[in-house]
C-alpha cells in the first residue's frame, strides 16, 4: 500500500511541477529539477530496502541532487555513504475524497483554473490580492494535491481548509476517488482535521559533498 502511495505521488509531482516524468530506476525513480537552486532532481524510492538505498545513494554525483524514501532517518542513516545531509522529513498521505461543497469565508472570492492535467485553486481577499492556493495534478483516479499555502496575513481564517475541499470537489467531479500528498510537519497538522490520513514518514536527504 505504502509503495503504491509512493508511486501515485511521484507521478503526480512530476505533473504537478511540470518536470520532465519520472524515469525508472532499479531502485525506484528519479525526477530532473529544473531552474531549483536547491534541487537538481531527486531520487523516489516505494520501499526502503538496504540494498535500494545504497545502489541509489551510490548513483549520486551530482551535487543537490535529493532522496526521498519511505522511513524514518534513523532507520536507514547508517545505509548512507558521507556527503549526505539530511533535511527535514515529510508525511506522505492519502484520503478517500469526498465532496463538501465549501464556501468561500466571508470577504474572499475563489477561483477554479485547470491547465492540462493541474487543478489550480485560488483564494482572493476583499481587495483582489492573493489569500491562499493550492494545486492538484489528475492522474485518473488519482490526485496528488500540491503547494497548498495561506499568505501569513490570513491564517487561521479557514482558506487552507476551503482550498482542500475546494480541490476535492473538483477532483471528484473529474472521476478521482483518492487523493494523495506529501506534507510538511504544519500542514499534516491541517490536513488531518480534514482526514486525510498519514500512511508514512518521508524521510528526505541531499547530497552535499
Amino acid at each position: 500500500m505504502v509503495a503504491d502511495i509512493v508511486r501515485t505521488w511521484v507521478a503526480g509531482w512530476a505533473v504537478s511541477r511540470r518536470t520532465p516524468p519520472p524515469v525508472e530506476k532499479p531502485w525506484g525513480f528519479y525526477v530532473e529539477v529544473a531552474g531549483n537552486l536547491d534541487e537538481v532532481g531527486r531520487h523516489v524510492l516505494p520501499e526502503a530496502e538496504e540494498s535500494l538505498v545504497r545502489s541509489a545513494a551510490a548513483s549520486v554525483s551530482v551535487p543537490r541532487t535529493w532522496m526521498k524514501t519511505p522511513a524514518e532517518p534513523e532507520e536507514i542513516g547508517s545505509w548512507l555513504p558521507q556527503g549526505w545531509a539530511w533535511e527535514e522529513s515529510g508525511h506522505l498521505m492519502a484520503v478517500d475524497l469526498m465532496a463538501t461543497n465549501p464556501v468561500a469565508p466571508q470577504g474572499y472570492t475563489a477561483t477554479v483554473e485547470t491547465m492540462g492535467a493541474v487543478t489550480y485553486a485560488r483564494v482572493l481577499d476583499a481587495a483582489g490580492e492573493q489569500a491562499a492556493q493550492g494545486q492538484m495534478a489528475s492522474l485518473g483516479e488519482a490526485v496528488v494535491v500540491d503547494r497548498v499555502i495561506t499568505e501569513e496575513a490570513h491564517r487561521r481564517r479557514g482558506l487552507g481548509g476551503f482550498v482542500m475541499r475546494t480541490l476535492a470537489d473538483r477532483a471528484l467531479e473529474e472521476g478521482a476517488v483518492l487523493g494523495v500528498l506529501g506534507a510538511t510537519d504544519a500542514g499534516r497538522a491541517l490536513y488531518e482535521t480534514l482526514g486525510w490520513k498519514k500512511h508514512t514518514t518521508l524521510a528526505e536527504c541531499v547530497y552535499r559533498p
